[in-house]
């Protein structure tokens, strides 16, 4: 383990020359300095991060993409970021070096680290209350700043994760965002509970992916859909009862059908208004849709009476809390929860990496290694 270049506390070794080296020394990383297509991506010589007293360096062996990636990029007006940005929220690594404030007996150099997408600060009213997605000062890392698509990352030493021991990189960063969203979205969220019936929409996502394991994992019943008949017999793998192809098939029809006309209990949206009308008419009296995303637009429109008339429910949700992702690790770690991984790129492909995520191309996640 290189901990001749950790700054210890008081007691510990501290070689200065080589910690002045590292912070000076340039990394590589897929950044863009302005906004638009994946044709902004570049793949350049940047300065190592400065860490402060309370931050670690992580050496990052491998980062998933995401769609929020792409949003970013695109210039989602949420999100407030400074240009050049490097993005990239699922980041998995090595700790390199840490501030002084650090308490060692916790965090060493060469632990193998998983870091969860979102940054609390676990001191405000609604960290303490166990809702740290709540937090005040909640950022997502790669959204609102830089992120793992760089051979090093820096992060408050509070928001890293020890990554189960026969777990490797890839499958460590193919799971943090995807799964903690899904679980928070059907668990935390919905009260998903055994014996119901679920649409889960895009089941070759990386969030489909694991809103199928979750669910069947919670023995209720699932119902995918996908474009292509190949990602629809994968989804059958990792557990779907019902397959639908949505480019051949009526959606809400089909649903109807596997479901007796009732409908089903939750519907998983992320997509938005391509599929919104189809996934409120697949409801169920009483049943509830929870959504965390919008790939297709923002904007939906809402009949009021057919809402209150059925008594649904429609929730929203953002990421998931620490003891969440603390659940679903140990799930993974001994493999009741499987982490899918579709392709890996290194670092300098990042624009293909992204390009093959908008041709919908992927099944599971999509890793990029420095």
């Amino acid at each position: 383990m290189h901990r001749e270049i950790f700054y210890w506390q008081a007691g510990y070794c501290l070689d200065i020359d080589k910690v002045k080296m590292l912070q000076i020394k340039p990394m590589k990383a897929a950044i863009f300095r302005e906004f638009g297509g994946p044709e902004k991506l570049r793949y350049e010589d940047v300065p190592i991060p400065s860490i402060g007293r309370d931050e670690i360096l992580i050496r990052v062996k491998a980062c998933s993409i995401n769609h929020l990636d792409i949003w970013v990029r695109e210039g989602i007006p949420a999100y407030k970021l400074t240009l050049p940005h490097i993005s990239g929220c699922d980041i998995a690594g090595i700790i390199e070096a840490a501030g002084q404030d650090i308490d060692s007996r916790s965090i060493q150099a060469g632990d193998r680290v998983i870091v969860p997408p979102g940054l609390s600060c676990f001191k405000c009213p609604n960290c303490l209350a166990g809702m740290d997605n709540l937090c005040e000062s909640y950022r997502i890392i790669g959204a609102q700043v830089d992120g793992g698509y760089a051979e090093y990352v820096k992060v408050p030493a509070i928001n890293v994760m020890p990554i189960p021991e026969d777990l490797s990189f890839e499958e460590a960063a193919a799971f943090p965002l995807t799964f903690l969203t899904a679980w928070h979205m059907l668990i935390g969220r919905a009260q998903l509970s055994p014996g119901e019936e679920v649409l889960i929409l895009a089941a070759g996502s990386g969030i489909g992916v694991a809103a199928i394991q979750i669910t069947k994992l919670a023995g209720a019943r699932v119902i995918a859909t996908a474009g292509t008949d190949e990602k629809l017999e994968r989804a059958r793998t990792l557990g779907a009862d019902e397959i639908i192809n949505h480019t051949k098939e009526d959606v809400a029809q089909k649903v109807k059908g596997f479901t007796s006309g009732r409908g089903v209990d939750i519907v998983f949206e992320h997509v938005g208004p391509a599929t919104w009308d189809k996934s409120l008419t697949s409801l169920a009296k009483n049943g509830r849709l929870i959504t965390c995303g919008a790939t297709t637009g923002p904007e939906v429109k809402l009949d009021l009476r057919h809402l209150f008339m059925r008594q649904q429910t429609i929730m929203g949700s953002v990421m998931g809390t620490r003891k969440e992702l603390l659940e679903i690790t140990r799930l993974i770690g001994q493999r009741r929860l499987k982490p899918v991984i579709d392709s890996t790129y290194p670092l300098s492909e990042a624009r293909q990496a992204q390009e093959r995520m908008l041709r919908r191309e992927n099944f599971g996640k999509i890793i990029l290694l420095p």
